[in-house]
């Protein structure tokens, strides 16, 4: 399965995205991630939860091949809306997110990284949001809780990524370790915060989240908003065809 759920004694829980080849979610997956988000939101034996990936990078993004080889718009709408509800748990989780970076984190990967309480990667790690690049927008809103407002609309408007080592220094990435000790750097940190008292660390939380200065979940569905306008326009399959090499199966575009 392209996402799972482990939860350890100590009240750590893992959800791992274990998509091949580059962790790009179907519409599916990204319902499914928002479901187990979820689930260990409303389970008390959940202290903080861990977000982490198999293989060579974090997220690659929603899977493009699946949206150009889809009839219709349904796969468009489908990975739109499965992006905004697992962002949207992220965000919402009722305890602590911690998200443990490899290797590229790309497009929709920001957005969940955007959205998450504490970040720590590994030294090959990047970030950055291609959106412009495929017809789309979107994760303007997560990468501006990564990145200043200036670095953030210059990285946008050029498609470039930017390195984990560049983020400790503005103060959004935790730490920055080799790739082998991703993990244990990741379990460290959560096994502090789920040494503490569950029932404060949860109002610590929603104290948080009510005075963020920015509504993350009404700003990203604004941005989607103009997304939906290129589709329609026909400039998105355009160069989501040419980014995927496929041509969309009928349908309007």
């Amino acid at each position: 399965m392209p996402i799972t759920s482990e939860l350890r004694d100590d009240g750590i829980r893992l959800i791992t995205l274990d998509q091949p080849p580059v962790n790009a979610l179907t519409v599916a997956g990204w319902f499914d991630l928002a479901a187990a988000l979820d689930a260990a939101s409303t389970d008390p034996a959940t202290k903080v939860v861990v977000l982490r990936a198999s293989g060579k990078g974090f997220n690659a993004g929603v899977d493009i091949k699946e949206m150009q080889t889809t009839s219709g718009f349904e796969a468009l709408v489908g990975a739109n809306r499965g992006c905004y509800a697992a962002f949207k748990a992220v965000y919402e989780c009722a305890v602590p997110v911690i998200a443990a970076v490899n290797g590229f984190c790309v497009g929709g990967g920001v957005g969940l990284v955007g959205n998450a309480d504490v970040v720590v990667a590994s030294d090959d790690a990047y970030f950055g949001v291609p959106e412009v690049d495929q017809g789309a927008l979107g994760a303007a809103t997560h990468m501006a809780r990564l990145v200043p407002q200036h670095l953030m609309r210059t990285l946008y408007f050029t498609a470039r990524t930017i390195e984990a080592s560049e983020l400790v220094t503005h103060g959004s990435v935790y730490a920055v370790v080799p790739r082998e000790e991703l993990d244990a750097t990741a379990l460290e940190l959560a096994a502090e915060i789920a040494g503490k008292d569950s029932r404060v660390i949860r109002a610590a939380k929603a104290a948080l989240n009510g005075i963020d200065p920015v509504d993350v979940n009404k700003s990203y569905r604004y941005e989607q908003g103009f997304t939906f306008e290129l589709n329609l326009a026909g400039v998105s399959d355009e160069l989501r065809d040419a980014f995927a090499g496929t041509s969309k199966a009928g349908g309007a575009r």
